[in-house]
Parts: C-alpha cells; sequence; structure tokens
C-alpha cells in the first residue's frame, strides 16, 4: 500500500484549470489545433455523398427485406422500406452538403450577432 498523502485538491487549481481551459481551446479545431482537418476536395466530398446515399439505400432494402420474411408481407416491406431508405439517404446528403450535422443544435454563424439563436430566449 503506498504511504504518500494525497494532494490538497486547492494546492494546485490554477494549473488544472488551465490546462484544461488549453485542452478546451485545442478542440476548437482552428489553424492551430492537433484536431484541425484540411477542407475535403472535391472527391472526398463526392465520396462521401455517394457513400451516404448507398449506405442508407442498403440498410433500408435489408431492412425490408427481413421485415418481409418475418411477416410473410413480400414486397411490401421491401418496397416501403426502400423509400424510406432514400429518403434518409437524401437527408443524409442534405446535411452533409449544408453542413447541418456538424454537431447536434449548432449551425454555422451567419455573420449577424443580433439575430436569435436557438434556444435564445425570446
Amino acid at each position: 500500500m503506498d504511504n504518500r498523502t494525497p494532494p490538497d485538491p486547492l494546492d494546485d487549481l490554477e494549473a488544472r484549470l488551465r490546462k484544461a481551459r488549453e485542452g478546451q481551446r485545442g478542440w476548437s479545431g482552428g489553424p492551430g489545433s492537433k484536431y484541425h482537418r484540411p477542407p475535403q476536395g472535391p472527391l472526398a466530398t463526392a465520396w462521401r455523398i455517394g457513400t451516404e446515399l448507398v449506405a442508407a439505400m442498403i440498410v433500408g432494402v435489408g431492412g425490408g427485406l427481413l421485415l418481409d420474411r418475418w411477416l410473410g408481407t413480400a414486397p411490401w416491406g421491401l418496397i416501403v422500406m426502400f423509400f424510406l431508405g432514400a429518403a434518409a439517404g437524401v437527408l443524409n446528403v442534405y446535411r452533409a452538403v449544408t453542413g447541418f450535422g456538424i454537431a447536434a443544435g449548432y449551425r454555422r454563424p451567419t455573420g449577424d450577432d443580433n439575430e436569435r439563436q436557438d434556444g435564445d430566449a425570446h
């Protein structure tokens, strides 16, 4: 067993706060941050959009086939789930292109600081 006494929690409070604040700034993704990602090129964006659309449709068709097999309603589950998967794929593409899915509840700044944001008091 270790006989060392634990450090006083208030001894290095300022140093720990400074370290936490620096870590928080690092998550901003700015050019100096280790989490900074360069902007995607057109080919990367095209691959992402295609993958989003195809993946959603595959999940929809797979779910429809499983539903049809389970309920014995062929081909109705496949048809309905195909359209739901296609709609989900289009929504994913829209979010990817507009940057809407950056983080839950956040939008890119519009430039006008006087506009109300979601969650502001009325």
